[in-house]
């Protein structure tokens, strides 16, 4: 699920348009916020020079029509922000890529960078207001807005994420026909998904001050999500949702179904999403060493359920390995390690273009650099390379020589023009996200074969122990 908004920017009064670009594109690319810039893409500019080229984009469009208007639009923001805990801040930068370059058509471009300094992760998504061949401008309307919510829907859907489901307006409420999940609702969905996999109740605790919750702790457990201004008991929640019902999940003393209302809710989003929740999880899990829980303090309760769930496990692995026709342990551990050496070689593949990526950006900066410093640069040598001279301009100076050093490093006398590096940033980086596609289909075949076959292995060597102990007691019988 995504909430949108669309932001046109302006030229702030007692600064210039580069001022204003910097600031706002500095803004979004703020390392601290991006993993050092990890999760920042960019469409048909580079991310480290995106504020200079968005510029430059303007100045040609002056040129070309003669056109300042009034009040001008430097650039447009799109701000997409997800449920807490429903993508990876990896799968919401791809998500607002497509949404940015569906919105723009590929006329436009843009940056995408991801922040995960909030609960929620969030895009911030900064597309130039002039098009690529400079001779026109992006305009805003009436209801772009709810168009930009409908495709981010759309492409929500794609992915497999819930949406926001609209509302009817009833005759007191007109306004947005959008609207938000209560923090109970969102809360118990966070709880379900923790309790998917095997943990105990301070675990889930732990997971949800992860999620961005604040945990009070007393005679009744309290929580207090992003946004919210008291505290919510785990008693006011609901059937399946008190500290005991929880502790009782947990322990497998209890089987718990959301509620038909709470299903309908959920049903809202998910069925045309086709069930993100149930898409993501997997099919099956490593198995637990219960031995191991029980010298950990765990209870009886624990110990039932974890029989339990071994036994669903092997059986599911067992299907596994029906389905995809594998009939003997030998091939099971051949396509493992075929599938491992094929996610390594992606792996690999994916590294060899973000090699060239980063090549490509570094020489179009120095492009951009050089042009900006070539007026000064010259000025320099015709004041016969004064020291007085270089003092004033030491920045744009070193820059110039930095790009001109960067130049004599080329294999290539010629200069590739900055179009040209951007078409072909943008084929390598379309090469990339495909190869990403494999990737993450890849990496789950692996884990998946991977799991399978630890499953199976610790069921032969219980197997195996079982046996051992059987021979042993029959031995003392006889004796």
């Amino acid at each position: 699920m995504a909430a949108t908004r669309l932001i046109a920017m302006h030229q702030n009064k007692g600064k210039s348009i580069a001022q204003c670009l910097k600031d706002r594109t500095d803004y979004a690319k703020n390392g601290e916020k991006t993993e050092d810039g990890e999760l920042i893409s960019s469409y048909a500019c580079d991310k480290e020079t995106v504020d200079q080229e968005f510029l430059l984009a303007k100045q040609k469009y002056l040129r070309i029509t003669g056109r300042k208007p009034n009040g001008d639009i430097i650039a447009y923001q799109i701000r997409q922000s997800f449920k807490p805990g429903e993508v990876t801040p990896e799968e919401a930068n791809s998500i607002g890529y497509e949404t940015a370059m569906r919105f723009t058509k590929g006329n436009h471009a843009f940056i995408v960078a991801t922040h995960i300094d909030r609960a929620h992760v969030h895009n911030h998504v900064i597309f130039n207001s002039t098009n690529l061949d400079c001779d026109r401008k992006f305009r805003d309307s009436w209801f772009i807005a709810l168009a930009l919510q409908r495709l981010s829907d759309q492409v929500c859907l794609e992915h497999a994420l819930s949406v926001i489901t609209p509302r009817k307006p009833s005759e007191r409420d007109n306004k947005c026909p959008y609207h938000r999940e209560s923090f109970r609702s969102v809360l118990r969905e966070n709880i379900d998904r923790i309790l998917e996999d095997p943990c105990d109740f301070q675990t889930l605790l732990h997971k949800l001050r992860e999620a961005g919750y604040e945990v009070k702790a007393g005679k009744h457990f309290a929580i207090r999500g992003p946004g919210q201004k008291r505290f919510i008991r785990f008693r006011s929640l609901g059937e399946g949702y008190t500290e005991e019902d929880i502790r009782k999940r947990i322990a497998g003393e209890i089987e718990f179904q959301p509620d038909d209302q709470r299903a309908k809710s959920m049903k809202s989003g998910s069925r045309r999403s086709g069930d993100s929740r149930k898409k993501q999880k997997r099919e099956f899990d490593l198995l637990i060493d219960i031995n191991q829980k029980m010298q950990d303090g765990k209870g009886k309760g624990y110990e039932r359920w974890a029989k339990v769930f071994n036994v669903k496990q092997v059986s599911k692995a067992l299907l596994f390995l029906q389905s995809h026709g594998i009939r003997d342990y030998a091939e099971l551990s051949k396509r493992a390690e075929n599938i491992a050496d094929r996610f390594h070689t992606l792996s690999d593949s994916i590294k060899e273009r973000e090699d060239q990526l980063k090549g490509i950006a570094e020489l179009k900066k120095q492009i951009i650099n050089y042009v900006k410093t070539k007026d000064v640069y010259a000025a320099y040598r015709r004041s016969g390379y004064s020291k007085k001279f270089f003092e004033e301009h030491r920045q744009e100076i070193t820059l110039h020589q930095a790009a001109k050093e960067a130049f004599n490093r080329l294999d290539s006398r010629e200069l590739p023009k900055v179009k040209e590096l951007s078409e072909e940033y943008g084929q390598i980086l379309s090469e990339k996200r495909k190869l990403y596609e494999e990737y993450h289909t890849a990496k789950k075949e692996m884990m998946d074969y991977q799991i399978a076959k630890r499953d199976i292995d610790e069921f032969l060597k219980l197997d195996q122990e079982q046996k051992k102990q059987e021979k042993e007691k029959s031995k003392t019988e006889i004796r």
